[in-house]
């Protein structure tokens, strides 16, 4: 049966899984799907005695826990519109946002609660606690009203750390989020006997779509971390609750394999040299998936991908580990699931079909049969809150969403995605330059950990973040650290710097070749799917102002 509201979703479940854990906290309390209605319920009335009524904008600015679902749930099935904020947002960036979206309540973490000023929380009705559901302030007491959403009615707006723009705020309906629930299932069922382990923030689409909202209707049980999920915390929790679905993005897998795996493979002369070779790289990492596959528990049967694109040398080593992974695209404006490939229908480079349901078009083709991906779905936004030139731009004639993506098929109608519009150089020549594709070559090398491909007077610029771990163990004998002894450490740089240009210019195509590389002392600026935020960033390495 096909629910359209999630106030369908949150009384089914209720219904059909009522004694069934739904949330808990590692290590603390747990909620079961009953006892998530009660607190729905005690929510909606304190919001209701604080005069809000259908529409209403509530901001729910939290850390994971049980009580960010219900709170969310709360809010949307109360009939009021959720505003969920990502933790990195500034305080700035928070008085905007409840200023640009009217916002008239708010749900808050202990942790966030001093982003608040006091004239900020002199604006709101009221304030929640999410830690416990208390009355932090309240400014009015008077009757509001709780109806029952519409599938039309406006559930959420979501206010996007874009890494090209200022945010703006993504409006979905219900209808728009409870459609991801049976856009997904063809692709990947979830079971009651799922366990979840939540690590990202679960203001954003992906992780509460897929990771609250699926997992609810589904009955499965999600365990939340009261911490930030670093490898201290993450080991013993993944020990601990074996989850068989987690939701991450590119950088925490990259991150294992560039930190453990592969510096384990090339700790010495020797061993990168026999990794050098096909058969036994191969085999190195079949070795690795396993370990890789007990480090989490050991019951994986879904371990997501999504965010942005994975690393073509990381996939490929879970591709000769035999770990399972799978792989989505989406976008926050399209709630966020397009396309998607799981364990069994993986390919290289890819992220699988588009989802039954969805129509699709590739605009402004070029030779390569390269262009922009536009698709219209149940799932897509009604467009930016308060924005009406933005909206418009984002949509063709014919109603279809510009994704802004670049994109290909294969003969089999698999997805493969070239890079970002907005990102796409032009060669003197006219030629359509992929910096997302230099980039991929450029971290695959040893010494670095991330990088920005920029345009500078017609020449490729390549900023690069050094991982300088693996520098300081490849040459500690020439170094005690990245800062002593710099004259000498400096001539290394220059080397370096000369060897990373080549390394690159060998492995592109001629009008993709870099001419200068030039270091970024602290990492890139992310946003909270950690994906760069590229509009900050210029030729030389210079953040704009």
């Amino acid at each position: 049966m096909k629910l359209n509201t999630l106030y369908e979703i949150l009384h089914t479940s209720v219904k059909n899984f009522s004694e069934r854990i739904a949330f808990s906290l590692w290590k603390g309390d747990s909620y079961t799907f009953k006892l998530v209605g009660e607190k729905v319920a005690e929510v909606q009335e304190l919001l209701r005695s604080a005069g809000l009524k259908k529409g209403d904008k509530v901001v729910l600015l939290s850390s994971n826990m049980p009580n960010w679902g219900v709170c969310y749930f709360a809010i949307t099935t109360g009939g009021y519109t959720v505003v969920p904020v990502l933790p990195d947002f500034t305080s700035a960036d928070l008085d905007r946002i409840v200023e640009h979206s009217e916002a008239k309540a708010m749900c808050v973490s202990d942790k966030l609660f001093t982003k608040i000023s006091k004239e900020l929380s002199a604006k709101l009705n009221i304030i929640i606690r999410t830690k416990n559901l208390s009355v932090l302030s309240q400014n009015v007491k008077e009757e509001g009203e709780l109806t029952v959403p519409q599938p039309e009615d406006l559930a959420a707006i979501l206010y996007t750390s874009g890494t090209t723009s200022a945010p703006k705020g993504v409006m979905l309906t219900h209808y728009n989020l409870a459609s991801q629930m049976w856009l997904i299932d063809p692709l990947f069922l979830v079971r009651e006997d799922d366990i979840f382990l939540s690590v990202l923030p679960m203001a954003h689409t992906y992780e509460c779509t897929l990771g609250l909202i699926l997992a609810f209707h589904h009955g499965a049980h999600v365990v939340y971390l009261d911490k930030a999920p670093t490898v201290s915390v993450l080991l013993p929790a993944l020990k601990e609750v074996r989850p068989t679905i987690m939701l991450t993005v590119p950088l925490i897998i990259e991150k294992i394999f560039k930190g453990k795996v592969k510096k384990q493979f090339t700790s010495n002369g020797f061993m990168n040299a026999l990794y050098g070779v096909g058969f036994i790289r191969r085999y190195l990492h079949r070795i690795a998936g396993k370990k890789l596959t007990k480090t989490f528990g050991g019951r994986i049967r879904f371990f997501g991908i999504g965010g942005s694109k994975l690393d073509g040398e990381v996939e490929q080593f879970l591709l000769d580990s035999k770990f399972i992974y799978d792989v989505g695209y989406g976008l926050t404006e399209t709630a966020p699931l397009i396309a998607g490939m799981v364990d069994g229908m993986l390919r290289h480079g890819s992220t699988g079909p588009i989802l039954k349901g969805i129509e699709y078009r590739l605009e402004n083709k070029n030779e390569e049969g390269i262009g922009e991906l536009v698709v219209k779905s149940p799932s897509q936004m009604q467009g930016y809150y308060k924005n009406p030139e933005a909206t418009a731009a984002a949509f063709t004639d014919d109603g279809f969403f510009r994704t802004g993506d670049l994109c290909c098929f294969d003969e089999d109608g698999w997805l493969y995605i070239k890079g970002r519009l907005k990102n796409m150089i032009l060669g003197p020549s006219g030629e359509n330059i992929y910096p997302e594709d230099i980039e991929n070559v450029l971290n695959s090398h040893v010494f670095i950990s991330e990088s920005v491909v920029t345009e500078s007077e017609g020449k490729l610029v390549a900023l690069v973040h050094f991982d300088t771990e693996a520098i300081e163990a490849k040459y500690s004998e020439m170094v005690d650290t990245w800062h002593q002894k710099k004259h000498e450490f400096d001539l290394f740089k220059e080397d370096l710097m000369r060897e990373i240009k080549q390394y690159v210019n060998e492995r592109v195509n001629r009008y993709s070749k870099i001419s200068e590389v030039v270091e970024e002392e602290q990492e890139f600026e992310k946003t909270a799917s950690k994906k760069i935020r590229r509009f900050l960033y210029t030729s030389k390495g210079k953040k704009q102002e």
